[in-house]
């Protein structure tokens, strides 16, 4: 049986060693200068924070990490790919602003940012893999034209993917504007009449004008428009907008493994996952909930499929934060041991897609804690 190794430090800190500087160890035992980084362009792949999310990882940590990759001689860049949805990270000028804004910049993050698929998120290469969901994922160019890609994760719930991790990050956020429609073609989602009370929020952030409340206050969607970016399901707040009968969490899942596998196919990879902040929607909202768990650390791993089991598993043990999400849901119960995310999002499958990647060979779930 194959076992990855997953090292963990927690957040306790001294005056000698503070987390960037526990950050920085963990990443050296783990094995990171194994990697021949001397003259290679190196992308971090990063979230850069939606415009009032401010559940993303502190540009301090990537200061810390790009200085440590120049020293062994690499070029590292930041990066991330255009949104489908629309926002602050829609196209490339918005991106930079939203990048530099939260801290990502030269001055802060010492470390230039490159928005993968370019200016309107066309900028892209299929990368063949011939997977059972996607044949050729479209993948940001400067992301494929790295020679090695380290990926800094945030790890908290998902709306339709159950978790975000190292997997998400790479699929979903290295995918260009074309590949995330790939990704999301079979999601369209179904009003529940009963339980919309057209409250109107769906029809206000619904990029594509494909849903609209009707004359007796109940939203309807327009397939013919709809691309099944999941927007409305998740900003919905009575359950009226959810997932189709038709489309799964299962089938996103496992493309999001299968993009995951082009973008690493071919080079080196290295993998960062942060326990911080562990709310429960994606960074991609313009907000962020209280964090369901409290902070438990920073992992990282070669094996992008081990680190995000790990991490699954260390937030399914702990204990529920008082006044989150889940507290509020499940008032009076001891949650220690349970399935979160799935707590929060019933209809996902995260699992799904961890068994995907093992089977296509990114990765096994099987492995070795190691504490720093």
């Amino acid at each position: 049986m194959n076992v990855s190794k997953v090292y963990f430090t927690n957040l306790r800190t001294t005056p000698s060693s503070n987390l960037p500087t526990k950050m920085e160890r963990l990443v050296k035992r783990a094995g990171i200068e194994t990697i021949a980084f001397r003259n290679h362009y190196v992308a971090i792949k990063i979230h850069f924070g939606e415009p009032g999310n401010l559940a993303f990882i502190r540009p301090n940590y990537a200061a810390r990490l790009t200085t440590l990759l120049r020293s062994l001689g690499a070029r590292p860049f930041l990066t991330d790919s255009n949104t489908l949805y629309s926002g602050g990270r829609s196209n490339a000028v918005d991106h930079l602003q939203t990048a530099m804004e939260n801290g990502f910049n030269p001055i802060s993050a010492k470390c230039n940012v490159i928005i993968a698929d370019g200016v309107k998120g066309t900028d892209y290469r299929e990368v063949p893999i011939h997977g059972t969901y996607c044949r050729a994922p479209k993948i940001g160019t400067a992301i494929v034209d790295a020679d090695i890609v380290v990926s800094m994760n945030h790890f908290k719930g998902h709306e339709q993917s159950g978790f975000g991790g190292a997997l998400k990050n790479l699929g979903m956020g290295s995918a260009s504007v074309g590949g995330k429609l790939e990704l999301h073609s079979s999601s369209q989602p179904v009003v529940d009449r009963e339980a919309c009370t057209g409250c109107s929020i769906c029809e206000r952030y619904c990029a594509h004008d494909a849903i609209h409340v009707s004359g007796d206050k109940k939203a309807v969607i327009d397939y013919d428009k709809c691309i099944g970016c999941g927007q409305c399901v998740a900003l919905c707040q009575y359950e009226g907008s959810v997932m189709g009968e038709g489309d799964t969490s299962e089938r996103l899942n496992c493309k999001i493994a299968e993009y995951a596998k082009a973008v690493l196919s071919g080079k080196p990879g290295f993998h960062l996952n942060f326990i911080m902040n562990v709310s429960p929607n994606c960074d991609c909202w313009n907000h962020n909930d209280a964090a369901i768990v409290p902070d438990l650390g920073i992992l990282a791993s070669f094996d992008p499929v081990a680190l995000d089991q790990a991490c699954a598993d260390m937030v399914i043990k702990a204990p529920v934060l008082r006044g989150s999400k889940l507290d509020e849901q499940y008032p009076h119960e001891h949650l220690e041991g349970k399935d979160k995310f799935r707590l929060i999002h019933p209809d996902t499958h995260w699992q799904a897609g961890l068994e995907h990647a093992e089977k296509i060979g990114l990765g096994t779930r099987n492995y070795e804690l190691i504490t720093v």
